[in-house]
């Protein structure tokens, strides 16, 4: 068995990544985006007139 080599990411890369996760819910499939999840987990709750 060989080992893959993990490549790191440049900074700018890292960014544009983590953008595109903040705005993709994967939608369709199975499992959740992370990233997105942390970004939206309050809203839902900042949103519902029943908790103001």
């Amino acid at each position: 068995m060989s080992k893959a080599k993990h490549i790191s990411t440049p900074p700018q890369q890292q960014q544009a990544n983590h953008r595109s996760n903040m705005l993709n819910r994967n939608k369709g499939t199975p499992g959740t985006n992370r990233t997105n999840a942390q970004v939206n987990g309050n809203r839902g709750k900042q949103l519902n007139p029943n908790q103001k």
